[in-house]
């Protein structure tokens, strides 16, 4: 199985590297637009602020071909925000795949949430085999609201997308690479969709 992680400069690739090696996986890293339509899976991950991440996407131009990827590809913490319509970070104009906006945590909770929460009320293929209320890994300051396209939800000052779902696009607002064996068993559903 042939696994790619988009490279564009932003994003916690080691880490989802060595979280694939202990599956028994390779995942090369690659920002070339033909080895990442070739892929089996495409993994978009993303730490750190939405606008400069939006400009690397759209210098590279790979803000054109993710949309119109036609395998499984999951996105990861900022990599999920950036697949939405748009990011109050930065007042930024996201993918578009999934529609939804992304906002910020209001004054009254402590930003970013860092450390570990809870999912529930799961609804894919994604999350077969884990139970309801496990504990997964987040670090983020902005969230997707509740909508059609949710699959997961945690609640931190107020319930929100944890996962979302749109024909072959997942995204995941925690980090599976981090999640211990949750996070582990999520990313072996995902190579196994």
């Amino acid at each position: 199985m042939k696994i790619v992680i988009i490279d564009y400069g932003a994003g916690n690739i080691q880490s989802i590297k060595f979280a694939f090696l202990r599956l028994g996986y390779e995942a090369i890293l690659s920002n070339d637009p033909e080895v990442i339509k070739a892929a089996d899976r495409v993994i978009f991950p993303g730490v750190g602020e939405a606008s400069s991440a939006m400009k690397k996407l759209r210098h590279s131009g790979l803000d054109l071909l993710i949309p119109n990827l036609k395998q499984p590809v999951l996105g990861i913490c900022l990599g999920m925000q950036l697949m939405c319509r748009y990011s109050e970070e930065g007042n930024t104009k996201g993918l578009g795949i999934f529609n939804i906006d992304v906002i910020k945590f209001s004054t009254q909770v402590k930003v970013p949430q860092i450390g570990w929460n809870q999912i529930t009320e799961l609804k894919s293929d994604l999350f077969k085999g884990i139970r309801e209320q496990e504990y997964i890994y987040l670090v983020h300051s902005y969230y997707a609201p509740l909508c059609n396209e949710t699959i997961a939800i945690s609640e931190y000052e107020l319930p929100y997308s944890s996962a979302l779902r749109k024909d072959n696009f997942f995204g995941v607002q925690f980090h599976p690479e981090k999640s211990s064996f949750v996070g582990a068993k999520i990313l072996k559903n995902f190579l196994e969709l």
